[in-house]
């Protein structure tokens, strides 16, 4: 469990950039196999994966307690789907990158600054996705949890676009047409094309 112990504006928040830079020292955890930014245990954090040469970016809400080497179910479950369908690799992102096991902990309005450094660790992530970065949308009805997820996503897609992302979904989507949180998914579960443009102007 992790409740945010105060909101991310109140707090000293490293850029990604900052934070990239200072990852992958002398710490707990194979650097040669995990990504993992920033490489400490924080109230936000803006990647978790794995390297390889073809990864999957799965997109979820928000993060929760999971670490390199500690991964809760659902990053268990991403890790599976994401091999079983093919990728050698994941990357965990989120639409907010506030650390919050429950969604009603998160803050109530967004930090402009946290997301600015979450849309620069996205642009970072689909960079190594390749010419055709894979963009698995995850979030499940939780993307109704606050309303500024909207603006993160449309922003996210947006960033996407730009690198010419080629979005999926698993699973069938939720009663209110949201893409299927991972945790509920079957571990074979294959990925279908996803328009996120789409869903945006439709569901949001």
């Amino acid at each position: 469990m992790h409740i945010p112990s105060a909101p991310t504006t109140e707090q000293s928040v490293l850029s990604f950039d900052q934070a990239l830079a200072g990852s992958g020292g002398p710490v707990g955890y194979d650097t040669d196999r995990w990504l993992y930014v920033p490489d400490h245990y924080a109230d936000y954090r803006y990647i978790l994966g794995t390297r390889g040469e073809r990864p999957i970016i799965c997109i979820g809400v928000n993060p929760s307690t999971a670490e390199p080497g500690n991964l809760d179910p659902t990053l268990k479950s991403v890790e599976r789907i994401a091999l079983g369908n093919g990728f050698d690799s994941f990357i965990m992102f989120n639409v907010y990158a506030q650390r919050a096991t429950r969604p009603k902990d998160m803050e109530r309005e967004m930090n402009p600054a946290l997301h600015r450094e979450n849309m620069a660790a996205f642009d970072w992530a689909l960079e190594r996705g390749g010419p055709a970065p894979a963009v698995w949308a995850a979030w499940g009805n939780v993307i109704e949890s606050r309303p500024y997820l909207r603006r993160c996503l449309a922003d996210m897609i947006e960033v996407g676009r730009r690198h010419g992302a080629v979005w999926y979904t698993a699973g069938p989507r939720s009663k209110r047409g949201h893409p299927h949180h991972p945790l509920y998914l079957r571990s074979d579960s294959g990925l279908d094309s996803f328009d996120a443009a789409a869903y945006c102007r439709t569901c949001l």
